[in-house]
């Protein structure tokens, strides 16, 4: 995208990953003569293409971690999401019917990701340097919730996997070498119909982007076009239980241990169909700026 005309690259690339192999291809469209479409023209799909890994980070801000209750020191925890979770940065979050309490159970969480340029084996520790060799994109994503199956069920996997629950994009922000100094200043932002929500820069990471690469490589690989999320600052929806209730559902089953959750479902900040959730990430000079993503949810027909 130059300003705001969209210019073709003329590569042959079909996935995200066959692209970043092609950069001198996007360098040349961004130096070309080619005055483009208007941007406001055309549809913006996911910049990232599927089948590809989908990988999480659990409660990696401190304000997160301060709105979920966590005390002392929190392991770092990873997770996955199903590729087809994918959608585009303007498409609709479909509740899916087996949701219960559809109009109060799915929330949004912002969420920056590394986009892959090059494999990551098992077994390889990144060094701040590194960085560039392995990260060679960002793009906004916003981790859609449903967490009535998150917490009744005590995983993840379903709860945000459904389709549409990973709006990705509208921009993939190729990073230049010089660029990665710049990552702490990114400051991410969302809102609910106009109402700010969450609004935090990176500096309130726990894990920082090359350790949140180096955890997950001493059990996986990840390939070019594969995501990794790094997590979501405080402002999310879902509140922690009162202490009393929290040592008290320790020793209960997880339906029973969650149940204070349905009294929730007076909670405001939860999504309801008709919602518009506005999300973008920038840094203050715009040097990195991976556009506004701007959803609206929607019940399952």
């Amino acid at each position: 995208m130059r300003d705001a005309r969209a210019v073709r690259i003329a590569a042959k690339a079909r996935t995200t990953a066959e692209l970043l192999a092609d950069r001198d291809a996007v360098r040349e469209a961004a130096v070309s003569d080619e005055s483009g479409t208007p941007v406001a023209d055309l549809v913006p799909l996911s910049p990232v293409t599927t089948p590809c890994r989908v990988v999480a980070q659990m409660v990696n801000y401190r304000s997160h971690a301060r709105d979920s209750g966590f005390r002392g020191d929190i392991p770092t925890t990873f997770f996955r999401k199903a590729s087809g979770s994918v959608s585009g940065p303007g498409d609709a979050i479909v509740r899916p019917p087996h949701v219960d309490f559809l109009d109060h159970e799915v929330e949004y969480e912002v969420e920056l990701r590394l986009v892959m340029g090059a494999s990551l084996p098992v077994g390889t520790v990144v060094e701040e340097r590194d960085l560039p060799s392995y990260v060679t994109g960002l793009v906004v994503t916003d981790d859609v919730s449903a967490r009535d199956v998150q917490l009744t069920k005590t995983q993840f996997y379903e709860s945000k996997s459904c389709p549409t629950f990973t709006p990705t994009g509208p921009y993939l922000c190729l990073l230049e070498r010089e660029d990665f100094a710049h990552l702490l200043d990114l400051r991410l932002q969302l809102n609910v119909n106009g109402e700010p929500r969450q609004d935090r820069t990176l500096a309130d990471m726990i894990v920082r982007p090359a350790r949140a690469l180096t955890l997950p490589a001493r059990f996986q690989t990840l390939d070019p076009g594969d995501l990794l999320l790094t997590g979501t600052p405080g402002g999310t929806a879902l509140e922690a239980p009162p202490k009393a209730v929290e040592k008290l559902g320790a020793l209960l089953p997880p339906a029973v241990k969650w149940a204070y959750f349905k009294t929730q479902a007076r909670n405001p900040r939860y999504l309801h169909a008709g919602d518009v959730v506005t999300a973008d990430f920038a840094t203050p000079d715009g040097r990195i700026d991976l556009g506004v993503q701007r959803t609206a949810v929607t019940d399952a027909i």
